[in-house]
Formats: C-alpha cells, structure tokens, sequence
C-alpha cells in the first residue's frame, strides 16, 4: 500500500513522543555509580546502602560502588558529591545529621537543602528510650513521673551533643515540660555502661545495633520516639500513647544527587529505587537490620528534608546548644 503524508506525519509524530521515553531509559551515564556513604562501615547508613545499592545495581545494570566517608557531620561526604559530575554516577546517603547540620555548624561548604537534588527516601528506623534490666522504670509514663518529681536526680543520656538522639531527648524535655539534665557520652559503649551502672536513669539510642541486647533482657526498651510503633518493636509503645501528642522523631537514611543533576536522571533512578524498595527481599534483609524500607518521590523527600530542617533548628535553639 502507499504511503500517504498523512501517514507520514502519524509516524513522526509517534517518534516524537517515544523519543522522550527512550532518552529517559538510557538517561543514567554507561559508568559504575558511586553512593558515598557519610558514616563508617557495619553502621545503619552503611548496612542500608549496601543492601539497596545491591538492588538498584541489578536494575540499572551498572554496578553501584559503596564509597564510606565518615567525618564532620557529613561535611566530607556532602563535599564530595558537591564536586562531583551531576550525570547520576555519583550519589550520597542523605540522613538525619544533613537536616541538623545547617542549624548545628557556623559555616558549611553547601546547603544540604540548596545544593542536594532529592531522589527518595530508602528506610526509616526507631529510636528507642532504654533502661536497665534492673530499674524500676517501666514506662514511658514511669520516667515522666520521675522526671518531674526529682529531676535534679532523674537524667537522660545520649551520644554527641547535636546528634539525632540528643536532640531527641531535648524534644522530649521541652514537650513534656520536664527539666532534667541531658548528658552526652562520646558514643553508644560508654553510655550503654553508664545506663547499666545506673548513673544516667534512661538513655535515647538507635535501636537497631542493639536489638541483640533489648531481645535477651540486657536492655529495656520503654518506648519509641517515632508515631507509630517500630516494626521491630511491635510491643514497644510510642511516646504519643504515653500522652505526649505529636511526637514523632525517627531516623532516616535517603538518596540525593549533586543539585545539577539533569530532571530525567533524577525520575529514572527514582523510579528505580523506590522498585528496589518494593522487593520483599530486600524489605527483609533491612528489617533484620532494624531498618523499616520506605520509598518516596523527589518531592516528598524535598519537603522533608526541608521540615526536619526547621524541626531540628528550632530544637536546638531552645536548647541553647551552642553552635560548633
């Protein structure tokens, strides 16, 4: 039959729009992408991107190399991925301290919120207020009754000053109108002793390194600070069911790109990201690390970078923690 040139403007004109398709297919660069990772290795950001990046290789058929670079709240990570080629090929773990750094440091090399290009969210994961074995505090009810009855000897410890889990004792203080003192130890083993030689009265801590511990009785877990229940602690209360309404702090790990990366980059690896979420074994190998597998879009994670932002700022200034 012949060809018409009705016929010929319908095929340019289907061309036309399977063309933009086509480019976002094959928009990511024929290289191994680097995800830096702001922590060392074995931690929860470490172990996430390890196991997602595993994932997300298989999909877009490139490898995707961990690159580990702990140090300065996530300064040298973020310096990295500021300098890098915005072609997809390299990619940083965005997390909690990102949305606190802005507030907690004097100077920065790069706003986390200007100068990142949101790709999802891979996991959230629960922080939880722990006692010993041995203390009569068995609620979260309990350690409010004490705290507010004898808070010159009722305390929270806490690793850093300006990490998640201090702040989130802060929070809980200002919420709960408590005035007790908040120490900080310099990471997870000194103040693990401290709480079992029953010199700090509870302690806010990441769950997922110390399940181990909460499961054979070394740790008491009284709550979790996130509003719904953790998936690994289904038995563990919310600081909201012990009466403190609209608390919610939880920790979360997410992918971000050099803020140049081109749009069609950014909805590809998104796309497939949040597939590598979907896929039950990959669900369950970040359960078993205490991590909770949770997609979003790029404009969700915006606003949530930008909320926790505001969030984490406004907690330390009532705090008056000084800035580092």
């Amino acid at each position: 039959m012949p060809v018409t040139r009705r016929d010929t403007l319908r095929l340019g004109a289907a061309l036309a729009l399977a063309a933009p398709a086509a480019a976002r297919a094959q928009a990511l660069p024929d290289k191994p992408v680097r995800l830096i990772v702001p922590n060392g290795a074995g931690g929860v950001a470490d172990l996430t991107a390890r196991t997602v990046g595993a994932a997300l290789s298989e999909r877009i058929k490139q490898p995707v190399v961990i690159e580990n670079r702990p140090g300065a709240g996530g300064i040298v990570a973020g310096q990295t991925l500021l300098t890098a080629p915005a072609d997809g090929a390299t990619l940083m773990v965005a997390t909690n301290a990102n949305a606190i750094s802005k507030s907690l440091f004097r100077s920065l090399p790069f706003d986390p919120v200007r100068d990142f290009a949101p790709i999802g969210l891979m996991g959230t994961f629960a922080i939880a207020i722990l006692v010993a074995p041995n203390s009569p505090i068995r609620t979260a009810g309990d350690l409010l009754a004490a705290l507010k009855r004898d808070p010159q000897n009722t305390n929270i410890g806490t690793i850093s000053v300006g990490s998640t889990q201090n702040l989130a004792a802060e929070l809980f203080k200002t919420t709960a109108n408590v005035d007790a003192t908040t120490v900080p130890f310099s990471g997870t083993p000194a103040l693990l002793t401290s709480l079992l030689r029953n010199d700090v009265t509870a302690a806010f801590e990441i769950v997922a390194p110390l399940m181990g511990q909460i499961r054979d009785g070394s740790l008491r877990a009284i709550a979790v600070t996130s509003a719904t229940r953790a998936a690994n602690l289904p038995e563990v209360p919310t600081l909201q069911e012990a009466g403190l309404a609209g608390f919610d702090v939880t920790s979360w790990n997410a992918v971000v790109a050099p803020a140049r990366t081109p749009a069609p980059v950014i909805e590809r690896l998104n796309r497939e990201l949040n597939a590598a979420l979907a896929d039950p074994a990959v669900r369950s190998k970040l359960l078993e690390a205490g991590v909770e597998a949770k997609g979003n879009s790029p404009a969700q994670l915006a606003q949530l970078m930008a909320s926790e932002t505001e969030k984490w700022r406004a907690v330390i200034e009532r705090a008056g923690i000084e800035k580092q």
